[in-house]
């Protein structure tokens, strides 16, 4: 569900200096990076709970914003030469969209998941930390530790490699960090359980590394004896770094930890020459976007004051897109016309997919609820094998209607993952989408949505 925007403007400029008469350039907002082609132009930056892209002045306001049904939780944005702007999505996709919102391309990631930075045209990606697995699968010594993409996304070559802890199944942990890279070919990486930062020049030798001296001496990730009673698996790690941006006066900022698990946020600005550390801030609780001005001065905002500024998207709903005719179980062709003139929850399921098994008693008790004149559902399986997906529809006898998507519904819809839900206000147009199972509270909130969305004829 959407998280609800905040309120007054906490603005803290360090030092009290004057905004310049540029303005401002966005660096990080809440824990992403921003993207700015240099000062006096638009800052980008992504906004993962609402699923879309925003632009801002030098004042910081909103001028701007990108949505796409492409979208679904972005997490980073990079500026792919001139005119386009390539996103992170949480789940590892690149997604390239021209900056009016149009689709360009997109390609899977070439890691579980990747975090990806641009400079020009030359695409670089690392191991995300905005997803990391507990176990992962063990990777080769000689594995790469940035990957260079082509602009479609193909990987092309490798830098530097991975650092192999002594529990295997952790290297992805280990290695996943934040990225920036610039137009002379150097990439910065900043792993994100280690205090480090890195510079590689274009080849991937190692030109400096800077630490912070957090700690006096430093260990790899370890599992935990679990508690009694309790199979849940347990790590002892520090989280450090949590992004990278570099600014409009050559500078590298990273924002990283002030403690071991990122409560706290903290600010260093780093010489790309040298890698020494110039100067350190460190965030209050509130102050989560931050921004520098022509001069270098530091300001810290509150993300959600500046998110409040945006306006909504104009033009209003858009419809639900591409509209579907596909097979019920009984082989009969069901469209998605003939569902005008009421609320309808179109839902993406599969049988090998378990948060959808915790989903669909929800999504049945939600069926009954609400008189069929107003409100329908129609749940559509994106399984390739028919035989598990009668096997799932049997075990839980949906009383909705089961479409049949045959293995075509992300190539068709974009989705990042399942379960996936799209709900549609009686006119066909999309009033929100929904990304993956949240339990029973993200249910209520839907039923209060579906409540107001059925009173209107």
């Amino acid at each position: 569900m959407r998280r609800a925007l905040g309120a007054a403007l906490v603005a803290a400029l360090l030092g009290c200096r004057a905004p310049a008469p540029g303005g401002f350039t966005l660096l990080f907002l809440g824990r992403s990076p921003a993207a700015s082609p240099g000062a006096r132009s638009f800052s980008w930056a992504p906004d993962p709970d609402q699923s879309r892209i925003l632009a801002f002045d030098g004042r910081l306001r909103v001028v701007r914003q990108v949505t796409s049904p492409r979208l679904a939780t972005p997490m980073a944005v990079a500026l792919l030469g001139a005119t386009e702007l390539l996103i992170t999505e949480r789940t590892g996709e690149g997604v390239v969209l021209d900056t009016a919102g149009r689709p360009v391309r997109e390609w899977d990631s070439p890691d579980v998941a990747s975090l990806y930075a641009a400079a020009g045209t030359r695409v670089v990606a690392v191991r995300s930390p905005y997803y990391v697995p507990q176990l992962a699968v063990p990777e080769s010594d000689t594995a790469p530790l940035i990957r260079v993409l082509d602009t479609l996304g193909r990987p092309s070559a490798g830098l530097a490699t991975i650092r192999r802890p002594a529990v295997p199944f952790l290297t992805y942990l280990v290695n996943a960090g934040a990225v920036a890279a610039t137009a002379d070919g150097s990439v910065y990486y900043a792993p994100l359980v280690r205090d480090e930062i890195r510079k590689y020049g274009p080849g991937g030798e190692l030109r400096w590394t800077a630490k912070r001296g957090l700690w006096p001496a430093e260990s790899d990730p370890v599992f935990l004896p679990p508690r009694r009673g309790n199979a849940e698996l347990r790590l002892r790690n520090a989280l450090v770094n949590v992004a990278l941006a570099l600014g409009p006066d050559g500078r590298l900022y990273a924002l990283g930890s002030d403690d071991s698990s990122a409560t706290r946020l903290r600010v260093d600005v780093l010489d790309t020459a040298t890698g020494a550390i110039l100067a350190t801030r460190h965030l209050a609780a509130r102050e989560s976007a931050v921004a520098v001005d022509e001069r270098g001065a530091l300001a810290l905002f509150d993300a959600d004051s500046l998110l409040a500024g945006a306006a909504p998207a104009p033009g209003g709903r858009e419809p639900f897109a591409p509209a579907f005719a596909l097979p019920d179980l009984r082989g009969d062709t069901v469209r998605l016309g003939s569902f005008r003139g009421k609320v309808t929850l179109v839902n993406f399921w599969a049988s090998w997919c378990d948060p959808c098994r915790e989903e669909f008693p929800h999504m049945a008790e939600l069926y009954r609820e609400f008189d069929r004149q107003d409100f329908e559902i129609v749940a559509i399986s994106d399984d390739v094998d028919a035989g598990k997906m009668r096997a799932f529809v049997g075990q839980f006898r949906p009383p909705f209607p089961i479409l049949v998507g045959d293995g075509r519904m992300k190539q068709t819809y974009h989705y990042r993952g399942l379960p996936y839900s799209v709900l549609l206000d009686r006119r066909g147009r999309v009033v929100e989408r929904l990304f993956g199972f949240g339990g029973a509270e993200e249910f209520r909130q839907l039923h209060e949505t579906i409540a107001k969305e059925v009173r209107v004829p």
